[in-house]
């Protein structure tokens, strides 16, 4: 007869089981993409492949330093408007929660948060590039800031809820103002946190393409200009991916496998930021 220990040691067994094949199940499709991504990308990637402009119709070779250079100036113009804006409201949102505007604005960050990022686009098109009547970067930096605004803060209130009442107490009682608590002691606490949560937003729209068809438009030349169109690496990987050629196949799956790396690389060093320690006051 099996004992009542043998028995719960068994369901112990099972359900533990269960969990790494559940584990599992979830990190397939990562994997999958991956190893598609290495398997037909992998082949194309050169020193060429990041320095070069994409080679003419029916010539082997090229690369897309265009779309990488546009990439970092589009997300980093994006990330210097939506980061600084994001954790500004997140501070406010959770230092003055009980306040009418406190709610409301985290009411429209909920709503942003769920909002497909081409209606995004399309409110960014009708606002930036239908009045300038032409297509730019500085649209595209606009979309994706409105993307990034609600993600950061939702993030930051998040974080700095979790800092003690008892260090924005003692920093009051030590003649603090309640600004300069929220910015000395408050941030200064949360700070790793909040730099992993806008790592992450950072990523999550380096790879948005839908907004940047509406605005940036994509270009086949390099170009410092935000006040024109530029190329981007998720516009070179929609455009080469549905095209007709061979070889843009093949190009398509070499940016693509350059940008999940950027997203991998930049969720690391979320990760790591979040081992930072800062001497709190």
């Amino acid at each position: 007869m099996i004992s009542r220990r043998a028995l719960r040691r068994g369901k112990s067994r099972l359900m533990v089981a269960l969990m790494g094949v559940a584990v599992l199940v979830a990190v397939l499709p990562l994997f999958l993409i991956l190893g598609s991504l290495i398997l037909e990308g992998a082949s194309s990637l050169s020193l060429s492949f990041f320095t070069n402009r994409p080679a003419p119709v029916g010539e082997v070779g090229g690369g897309v330093a265009h779309a990488i250079l546009g990439t970092l100036m589009i997300v980093g113009t994006a990330s210097l408007v939506g980061i600084p804006l994001g954790v500004a409201a997140g501070l406010y949102a959770s230092e003055y929660r009980g306040t009418r505007l406190a709610t409301i604005t985290r009411f429209v960050a909920d709503v942003l948060n769920g909002t497909p990022s081409i209606v995004i686009g399309l409110l960014a098109w009708t606002w930036v590039v239908a009045t300038q009547k032409h297509f730019s970067a500085f649209a595209g930096s606009f979309a994706l800031a409105m993307l990034m605004v609600p993600m950061v803060m939702r993030t930051t209130e998040e974080l700095v809820r979790l800092v003690p009442d008892a260090l924005r107490e003692a920093a009051l009682a030590l003649g603090y103002t309640r600004w300069r608590t929220t910015l000395v002691v408050v941030l200064r606490t949360a700070l790793p946190g909040i730099v992993t949560g806008s790592l992450l937003s950072v990523a999550r729209i380096a790879g948005e393409t839908a907004p940047l068809l509406f605005t940036a438009l994509g270009s086949e030349y390099f170009s410092f200009d935000m006040n024109r169109p530029m190329a981007a690496l998720p516009l070179v990987v929609y455009k080469y991916a549905s095209g007709p050629y061979p070889e843009w196949h093949k190009l398509a799956w070499t940016a693509s496998l350059v940008l999940i790396m950027v997203v991998l690389v930049l969720s690391i060093a979320a990760r790591l930021a979040t081992r930072q320690r800062f001497d709190r006051p």
